[in-house]
């Protein structure tokens, strides 16, 4: 893993994902881009200013969703390999292509929304009575009724897209394209440094030493970048405050979290539960792992070290599959299936080579397969990111399955529920599968560092931190680089008192996720996992079927998240569902401490 990371031309091809699923060849994709423009015109003459019946527009929005498919499939096509490969200079130019064109293809659309939302409700009601496969889509259209603009700033809007959305594209040129992380010395030994290479490597690294220069060197070249970083950042959440106010809504928190037809409390509650009633328990874990490791102290580029790092297990990929078939058995065989098409239809990106994308994603594209990339290493800990993408890939094909295009999507809310639960699901396996204390005890170990740290806490903090900043931005205040590093430190003192040492470096934690780029979106993975985990429970203790979770998965964007969690035996109406997992939590590190004791 320390040698100098391949090129991607040198990965081999079952490593890679094949985006031939999508268009076979480029002749093919040319076609459906120059069919995807004409269909468009023939669009806008045959329902432009028409939609004055129901069933106009049930006939249009049907044709909508075909021109959205092939816009998907577009717009994967040509962003995927750039993810991969973001030296690739050529792939750069054609996704920059196909998102200008793709934009002009929104402008042109942008009548259908606007149109639609100047329907009067019995028309919209109308729809959704004759053709209920779309009362998802006819409830968004109400709730945007309310916040709609002009016909042309919308058009406007819509071709601005490219440059609005431009600002995670700096950002990810800084720290993966421009960032030269250079190497580092350790006991005569030179060790080469990139993005990549210490986000899935060095921070887990089991030598001390190495841990701790890594992050030297990491946060001394990735500092020289924050305040163009920073000025990136402030010109997003200005132009999301713009749009708010724009719209019609006090603040950019309502208007960041209406489409995920959730309020402000909700959005509250999960913040603030966790970071008072969550950090004792982590602080309880960190300390332990502090003494198992016998380390003089617990710095910040400690935090992801193992537990038991000589006992950790390396994980082929042929085993992986093993693994899947037995842990998500409980689903039953049909969703096994499902998700062990993954393999021979290459939806999996598994290579790590210079220029690819840290961490690990998912992107469904309706009508086609789901994507997912990974750097996969071999250790356990990538089992259960891929476990958790497959989870929303299973989420994704069932739900497209399910719902028409318009109504697949569910609430960016309830998003991270069905990755999770998968997690939990490989804990609960590995778990059944331990057969003396130190194997009991690596698994809920990794539980913790894996599926709680990384979605309850990492991605918590960040979405406390990303609180803080749009309140500045709601008052009407400003922020530079200096501030940013100010507001994380402070998040971080919160969360973790004095059973950390946070030393320089820890502030640019801001600087290393593209999830501020996307809204009201870190939050979002502690509130699925928290559904994730009062239904694995319940599943667990039998109150619930597990067929009840696959409904779950295939229902899509048809309900509101608090009665889609219902509809999976969970009530976030209370703080219930919160407090059980913390509940669950604290006694597993209670349990891991236990199990320490008989180990010795």
């Amino acid at each position: 893993m320390e040698d100098q990371l391949q090129h991607r031309s040198s990965v081999k091809e079952e490593l890679k994902w094949d985006l031939s699923a999508i268009f076979n060849t480029e002749n093919e994709y040319s076609q459906a881009l120059t069919d995807l423009l004409k269909d468009v015109e023939g669009f806008v003459n045959q329902y432009d200013g028409k939609l004055n019946r129901s069933s106009k527009v049930i006939e249009a929005i049907k044709d909508y969703e075909k021109i959205s498919a092939v816009a998907s499939h577009i717009s994967q096509y040509k962003f995927l390999p750039v993810t991969v490969d973001i030296t690739d200079s050529q792939a750069q130019e054609e996704s920059r292509y196909v998102s200008n064109v793709l934009a002009g293809v929104n402008a042109k659309l942008s009548f259908f929304h606007s149109q639609m939302e100047d329907l009067d409700e019995s028309v919209l009601d109308k729809v959704s009575e004759e053709a209920p496969e779309f009362k998802p889509f006819i409830r968004l259209v109400k709730t945007a009724k309310k916040n709609r603009l002009h016909p042309k700033a919308e058009e406007t809007l819509a071709m601005l897209n490219p440059v609005l959305d431009s600002f995670s594209d700096i950002f990810e040129q800084a720290r993966l394209a421009d960032a030269d992380f250079g190497s580092f010395e350790v006991n005569g030994t030179v060790y080469p440094l990139s993005f990549v290479l210490y986000e899935e490597t060095y921070m887990y690294h089991e030598d001390k030493a190495v841990r701790r220069a890594a992050y030297d060197q990491f946060n001394k070249v990735l500092g020289q970048y924050k305040n163009s970083i920073a000025t990136a950042y402030y010109n997003q959440v200005q132009k999301e405050k713009t749009l708010a106010t724009m719209r019609g809504f006090d603040s950019v928190f309502d208007y960041l979290l209406a489409d995920q037809e959730v309020s402000q409390e909700l959005y509250n509650r999960q913040i603030d539960t966790i970071m008072s009633d969550f950090a004792p328990v982590m602080r309880k874990y960190i300390t332990h792992l502090k003494g198992v490791n016998g380390l003089d102290k617990m710095t910040y580029a400690d935090l992801k070290i193992d537990l038991d790092p000589e006992y950790t297990a390396s994980v082929s990929i042929e085993e992986f599959k093993g693994m899947l078939d037995d842990a998500l058995s409980v689903l039953g065989t049909d969703y096994v299936n499902l998700i062990n098409r993954a393999f021979p239809e290459r939806w999996i990106d598994f290579a790590q080579n210079k220029g690819k994308e840290s961490g690990a994603f998912c992107s469904p594209t309706y009508g086609k397969q789901p994507f997912i990339l990974v750097n996969w290493s071999g250790q356990l800990a990538d089992a259960y990111t891929l476990f958790h993408e497959l989870g929303h890939a299973g989420q994704g094909l069932l739900s497209n399955e399910k719902n028409t295009l318009t109504g697949s999507d569910p609430s960016l809310y309830l998003i991270e529920a069905p990755s999770t639960f998968n997690e939990l699901l490989l804990t609960d396996h590995l778990r059944n599968k331990a057969e003396d204390p130190r194997m009991e005890r690596n698994v809920i170990s990794l539980m913790i560092s894996q599926t709680y740290f990384h979605n309850f806490v990492t991605h918590l903090l960040e979405a406390a931190y990303q609180r803080e900043v749009y309140r500045l931005i709601d008052a009407g205040k400003s922020f530079d680089a200096a501030k940013l590093g100010e507001l994380k430190r402070r998040v971080l003192e919160d969360f973790w008192g004095d059973s950390v040492e946070l030393e320089e470096g820890a502030e640019l934690t801001w600087m290393r996720q593209s999830h501020y780029y996307m809204g009201l979106y870190p939050y979002t993975y502690s509130a699925g996992l928290t559904i994730a985990t009062q239904a694995f429970l319940n599943i667990r203790t039998g109150e619930m079927d597990a067929t009840g979770w696959v409904d779950f998965l295939a229902m899509g964007g048809q309900k509101v998240p608090v009665d889609a969690a219902k509809a999976a035996g969970v009530d976030i109406t209370t703080d219930k569902p919160l407090q059980d997992t913390i509940q669950y939590l604290d006694e597993s590190v209670d349990r891991m401490i236990e199990l320490t004791q008989l180990i010795k």
